[in-house]
């Protein structure tokens, strides 16, 4: 059976040109409870802020089509499909090309981060139906893996922790050499910078995506803690360490930008949220970014805006959807631009 990398695909950064960004409507009622309507109106507002940098499509359950339309603007275009939850970077595609501009993507297998909720037969599904639809050709992983436990540098480096991806309740019997093959495979790295754990209380198990994201080669956006008495606080040290320590592919030692968490909040439940200004969405020319009512969100968005020069940053309040447990990065899967074969 052929690779995306023996046929030559890799998964180009987040930063490379979008021919859209796809998301999923909330719809999970025993995840969202009371706090349902409040997801769909903060879902609303990050489509709206992506659409004013490129397209956004919004895969609906077809009884909420029309809710869809009326709480987005007209940029934002909506596609019937069934689904059972809405963090469409974790169960969706994950998209690839090749030097000559053709599109394919990478199917990986939803387990519902560790068989955390069910059903997800439907979530497990989205990737293969929608590539059928918008007719991109798919490869079929043959590893458990959500979109938001690693980040690219389109130049061969991926970054995840080591508490995602070798969590038994993915992948067991699996070593880490045959997971870090498999990720070579599909989507055409040739380094893993591998921190140790994410955030306190982060349900998902570690994503990456709430601890750094790639700014360009060489340079990544860290998320730290000048508390050290706050429980994050030896996490985030740790991944600043492992961070600074490491070489990627090319073999350049990486630039590290800090940004301050803000301040801890905690659900209902007295779990603490995984709040992080990294976990955000690089749009054609724009960074929409989350923003937590927080002292710290305009230092943030300062740094943010520094490190992507020239990219308009847009912050939108992202409490209500961090309650679900996700981010702005969680709730977004950018296509980028090629042609599909």
């Amino acid at each position: 059976m052929s690779t995306p990398a023996a046929d030559g695909f890799f998964m180009p950064p987040e930063w490379a040109p979008h021919t859209r960004c796809w998301m999923a409507w909330p719809c999970r009622k025993d995840l969202w409870g009371a706090g349902l309507d409040a997801a769909c109106d903060a879902y609303a507002e990050v489509a709206d802020a992506i659409s004013q940098f490129e397209p956004v499509t919004m895969i609906a359950r077809g009884d909420e089509v029309a809710s869809v339309s009326m709480r987005t603007t007209a940029k934002v275009a909506t596609l019937p499909l069934g689904h059972d939850d809405s963090w469409i970077r974790d169960n969706g595609p994950s998209f690839l090309v090749d030097r000559q501009g053709s599109l394919a993507a990478v199917d990986w297998v939803f387990n519902s981060w560790g068989e955390k909720y069910k059903p997800y037969d439907l979530d497990a599904a989205v990737a293969e139906v929608l590539l059928d639809r918008i007719k991109v050709r798919r490869y079929a992983a043959p590893l458990v893996l959500e979109g938001g436990a690693f980040h690219v540098d389109g130049e061969g480096t991926l970054i995840a922790t080591e508490q995602c991806l070798l969590n038994p309740n993915r992948n067991p019997g699996k070593s880490r050499e045959e997971i870090e093959q498999v990720l070579r495979d599909y989507l055409g790295i040739e380094k893993v910078i591998w921190l140790a754990r994410g955030l306190v209380d982060d349900e998902t198990d570690g994503h990456v995506d709430n601890l750094v994201t790639f700014v360009k080669p060489g340079v990544v956006l860290a998320l730290s803690s000048g508390d050290a008495d706050d429980a994050n606080h030896p996490i985030l040290q740790d991944a600043l360490a492992r961070l600074r320590a490491a070489t990627d592919a090319r073999g350049r030692s990486l630039e590290v930008i800090e940004v301050e968490q803000p301040k801890a909040r905690y659900d209902e439940k007295g779990g603490r949220l995984a709040l992080s200004y990294v976990n955000l969405y690089i749009a054609n020319g724009g960074v929409v970014m989350p923003v937590f009512e927080d002292p710290q969100d305009q230092k943030a968005m300062d740094i943010v805006g520094k490190a992507f020069a020239g990219r308009k940053v847009v912050g939108v309040p992202a409490l209500d959807i961090v309650a679900g447990g996700g981010g702005i990065h969680c709730i977004t899967q950018q296509q980028p631009s090629g042609k599909a074969e």
